[in-house]
């Protein structure tokens, strides 16, 4: 199981059943969802979050490091305000992916670069050189938060989820270099 990661002004912790409400402002916003990679069937409720949470609490229980699920909390005031994974990507399992969802109420606070940074600089201490984010086109937050996180942009691909996704990486030498050196795609 991922451990609990605390950051300046977060906590990055595994994911409770009691968590269902908060996380259904996140998951069941179409605003977040549009953007999953692989897509998640539309949570329209308490019930059905809690059965998600259910599945990723069992699957996080099998996991072993660097691998993990985590809810997003705030340290000031104990709100869920998000999550965020690191997970092997399909089809072979051999490159990680970091990936976070924000509450949209939360958006533009920097909550997701900053549960990135905490998780690249967590997955770089179990032996992992690099680790991948996938944005869909047009997808223009998220390619800012991998950017403003220092991930180089490195292409499109097919290769996951059967989509085009444009993709970034980060290598553990590179986590804190500066952030004017990041390519960012071509314009679409």
């Amino acid at each position: 199981m991922a451990p609990e990661i605390p950051t300046e002004r977060l906590v990055l912790r595994p994911w409770r059943i009691d968590d269902a409400e908060d996380a259904l402002r996140v998951y069941g916003s179409v605003d977040v969802a549009r953007w999953l990679s692989p897509a998640m069937d539309h949570v329209n409720d308490v019930g059905a979050m809690r059965l998600v949470l259910q599945g990723w609490i069992a699957e996080a229980e099998r996991m072993r490091p660097p691998n993990g699920r985590w809810a997003i909390e705030r340290r000031d005031d104990k709100r869920l305000v998000g999550g965020a994974v690191l997970l092997p990507l399909p089809p072979g399992g051999e490159d990680l992916e970091v990936g976070w969802q924000v509450d949209p109420e939360e958006w533009g606070k920097g909550y997701a670069s900053e549960a990135t940074h905490a998780i690249a600089h967590w997955a770089f201490t179990q032996e992992i050189d690099e680790i991948f984010a996938v944005v869909r086109p047009g997808n223009t937050r998220a390619a800012a938060t991998v950017q403003r996180s220092g991930m180089e942009w490195v292409g499109e691909t097919e290769k996951y989820f059967g989509l085009t996704l444009q993709v970034y990486r980060l290598r553990s030498a590179d986590l804190d270099g500066p952030a004017d050196e990041v390519t960012p795609p071509p314009d679409e």
